[in-house]
């Protein structure tokens, strides 16, 4: 892979798909980045989104959440809604320019309503929360829930603690574990460790046993540390072995 030059780039342009952007993403980051912005400038929408996602996490560029937030803007005229839920992300945190809850509900709502559904968790997250809108329990179980159906296994956990809660929607335990196993299954460390909570309650250990490993392999920290906590505290053989495997893997990363 080369960089651009003025002379090539409009002949590669015109050949130009989104299954190559995808390969140019794929090479080095430093020369796909130079790609990125080259192919920004020129209009090209999904490069736009995406060269705004290199200078926000700083991959291949410098870091710099400000341009970040201008390529996401530009891509957004367009009505990418990918563009208009990462506008979104920049004012729901601050990343870039000063956080806006409120202007955030705004972008958010748009993404969402054409159907995107990471915008329809986080909306549902700032109804959940009262941040820039009102709260509201139903709205954000209705978010929530119009994502989930999309397969968004986080909203799936989300749906999953409404019922369990009663948070917009009539308390259903029945409900809730349904939908807990559906986010474990889809490979979100949060709806493991809830489906594994079930699956003690119900004297399912050795499966428990194994969705908390699921979670403590790709979890944060604090759940890495809750399941360990919960293991070495039960006297069930299976828990009680997954207590002591991570525990030395902690010791072991701590060295």
């Amino acid at each position: 892979m080369t960089t651009p030059n003025p002379g090539s780039l409009a002949e590669r342009l015109s050949q130009l798909d989104a299954y190559e952007l995808r390969k140019l993403l794929m090479g080095q980051p430093r020369v796909a980045a130079v790609w990125m912005r080259a192919l920004a400038s020129e209009g090209i929408v999904e490069a736009q989104l995406n060269y705004g996602r290199m200078l926000l996490e700083g991959t291949g560029v410098e870091k710099d959440q400000g341009a970040a937030l201008m390529w996401f803007r530009c891509a957004a005229e367009c009505g990418e809604p990918d563009a208009i839920n990462m506008v979104g992300r920049c004012l729901d945190n601050g990343w870039g320019t000063q956080q806006d809850a409120a202007a955030a509900v705004h972008q958010y709502r748009r993404a969402a309503d054409a159907g995107h559904a990471w915008a329809q968790y986080n909306l549902g997250h700032l109804y959940l929360e009262g941040r820039g809108v009102g709260r509201d329990l139903h709205a954000a179980f209705a978010w929530y829930r119009r994502a989930a159906d999309q397969g968004h296994p986080r909203a799936m956990n989300l749906v999953g603690r409404c019922f369990e809660q009663g948070w917009g929607v009539p308390r259903d335990d029945a409900m809730a574990s349904a939908w807990y196993r559906r986010s474990a299954e889809g490979g979100y460390f949060r709806g493991q460790y809830n489906w594994a909570s079930v699956l003690l309650r119900d004297g399912r250990v050795d499966e428990a046993a194994s969705w908390l490993g699921r979670a403590a392999e790709g979890g944060t920290r604090g759940v890495r540390q809750a399941v360990l906590d919960l293991a070495c505290a039960n006297p069930a053989p299976a828990l009680r072995a997954l207590g002591e495997r991570l525990r030395d893997k902690v010791q072991a990363m701590a060295a």
